[in-house]
């Protein structure tokens, strides 16, 4: 049986365009980060639409951190996500810094451990070296949005734990205390959800969404410094890369698919269409070679 293009396209759910059309208001700046969204009831009948459909629209939005919903206080368009850049090794607080935020830190833990032969073998040192294993929370505007995890080998960084590792950058410290600086890093980004231990230091709810990079850092000697596992909270950052173009044919069209059509969808369109399509753009597992900033 030959199966037509047409045959294959799937309607796309009547929440789903309410999402996407709530997007567009806050990308054309209609809808601004701050703004209270009407109540429920408002909301849905400004759309044409049940309050069941607005809620697993507004529940996908709260998913990708569009908007924040607080109990008995109402429904707010969140501030723009930020952007990391991938192919670097990012500077928490250097690079939160330039973007306007104050950054801070809370130190976590910081043990001394034997590493396993995967580890060393990792770092270069031999099997069962010790190491600083080393847990802080980032911060921005006192907002907590990073958990970061280092694995530093002690051989290279004795009485690391001597300095103030909470007020202090460390790689501010390899570089000023020990004269090594990081040149370069092994880099892999891949989603996970936060654990509960996670999700009570984020403040988000277990099961949200994060993203964890997974780094093994160099010097100008090609020697590893160290290795991290930091999580981000995927509703304050997201994650960029410059790519390379690539040819397509020059007589190539796609063709429109078109949605699921209903008196309820048509007048929500009317009030979903943004009206000031002027206004700026909303900011907001791979692996890489990074460089430094």
């Amino acid at each position: 049986m030959m199966y037509t293009t047409a045959s294959l396209v799937y309607s796309v759910p009547l929440y789903v365009q309410i999402a996407e059309g709530l997007i567009g208001r806050i990308e054309s700046g209609e809808l601004t980060p701050g703004d209270r969204l009407p109540p429920e009831r408002d909301l849905s009948n400004q759309l044409g639409v049940n309050r069941m459909t607005l809620r697993r629209a507004l529940r996908v939005l709260e998913a990708q951190g569009v908007i924040n919903r607080r109990h008995g206080v109402g429904t707010y368009i969140t501030a723009p996500k930020i952007d990391r850049q991938m192919d670097v090794v990012f500077r928490f607080t250097r690079g939160m810094q330039k973007r306007g935020y104050t950054p801070g830190a809370l130190l976590i833990s910081v043990e001394q451990i034997a590493m396993d032969a995967a580890s060393a073998r990792l770092l270069a040192v031999p099997p069962t070296s010790l190491a600083y294993r080393i847990r802080r929370l980032r911060t921005i505007n006192q907002e907590p949005v990073l958990l970061e995890n280092y694995t530093i080998p002690q051989t290279r960084f004795p009485n690391l734990d001597h300095f103030d590792l909470q007020a202090r950058s460390i790689y501010e410290i390899m570089e000023s205390e020990y004269g090594i600086a990081i040149v370069r890093a092994r880099q892999s980004f891949e989603p996970v959800i936060a654990t509960p231990f996670e999700a009570e230091l984020l403040k988000v709810r277990p099961g949200a969404p994060l993203m964890l990079e997974k780094r093994l850092s160099y010097d100008n000697n090609e020697l590893p410094v160290e290795a991290g596992q930091d999580r981000y909270r995927g509703d304050r950052f997201r994650f960029i890369t410059d790519a390379a173009p690539f040819d397509m044919p020059q007589h190539t069209s796609l063709q429109p698919a078109y949605a699921e059509s209903s008196p309820e969808l048509d007048h929500a369109a009317k009030y979903l269409t943004p009206q000031n399509s002027g206004a700026s753009p909303r900011q907001s597992p791979t692996s890489k070679q990074g460089a430094p900033r």
